[in-house]
């Protein structure tokens, strides 16, 4: 359904804010200045170098290669399991490790942008973990029970104007009876981008950035919180350095330019040395 006239839509806001209305020259200056902030981690692949958070050794030592038991393979992971072992699938670390790079270098794009990341899980066992990490990289974590719909007709629920998630992470995509979480669904419904760490019985194909790993033992939920922590917390730390340094290089070009004085009409103007009077 359209929204009314003068009602914002659905999603009002995107990953960067609106720029404010501020004086021509004043708003000029500022426009360029966020437009070079915005476009230099653009120009690398790796600005925020994720790639040094993690080893394959540390994912291998947290666990994440663990899978569930064979019978309870869901037929879309098994490109990413390496083997089986005892009747257990393994995850292939190599794979996870190129995937986890790409997923905590996109977060690091979103948290550079100022967007809104939202944890979400339905797992109790890691509920306190899951919003302690969020409080601790200042975003937003959603761990109880998720109404259907939330995203979907979020205007009506919660009122026209409200901004929806840029980012929303997945640290378990199925719920407690091991079903689809209904923020998945929704989330791709309103094309919003998701990490999901997916085991070896979750479906894949609704994440925009799917992370193969094991979500269900502590070591491995605690070792991706604190890779989405640390890459949220660089990429804010790396966007303040980079607006200062940019607004010392402003400022150091115009000191360097210095004012001009040109001379006031009337006034009689110079000769040289060579010309008479």
């Amino acid at each position: 359904m359209a929204p009314e006239p003068g009602q914002p839509s659905i999603r009002t806001l995107g990953s960067t804010a609106a720029p404010a209305i501020s004086e021509p020259e004043a708003s000029s200056s500022n426009t360029d200045l966020q437009d070079r902030i915005l476009r230099e981690p653009l120009r690398h692949s790796d600005f925020f170098n994720v790639k040094e958070l993690f080893s394959v050794r540390s994912l291998f030592d947290a666990r994440v290669h663990l899978g569930h038991k064979a019978g309870c393979r869901h037929r879309f992971m098994e490109p990413y399991i390496f083997g089986s072992r005892l009747d257990q699938d393994i995850i292939d670390l190599e794979q996870t490790a190129t995937h986890l790079q790409l997923a905590l270098n996109f977060v690091a794009h979103v948290a550079y942008r100022r967007g809104i990341i939202l944890f979400m899980s339905r797992n109790r066992q890691f509920s306190h973990l899951i919003e302690s990490t969020a409080r601790a990289c200042g975003e937003y974590a959603h761990t109880r029970y998720f109404k259907g719909g939330l995203l979907t007709n979020a205007p009506l629920l919660l009122g026209p104007g409200v901004r929806l998630p840029d980012l929303i992470i997945f640290l378990h995509t199925l719920n407690n009876v091991f079903e689809p979480h209904v923020a998945v669904r929704d989330a791709a419904k309103m094309s919003i981008p998701t990490v999901g760490i997916v085991d070896t019985n979750c479906n894949p194909c609704l994440i925009t950035y799917p992370v193969p790993g094991n979500d269900d033992s502590p070591p491995s939920v605690q070792l991706f919180c604190e890779l989405f922590r640390k890459a949220i917390v660089r990429a804010k730390e790396k966007r303040k350095q980079l607006e200062a340094l940019y607004r010392l290089q402003d400022q150091a070009g115009a000191s360097a330019q210095g004012p001009t004085n040109p001379p006031s009409p009337g006034a009689p103007a110079r000769l040289g040395a060579g010309h008479s009077s």
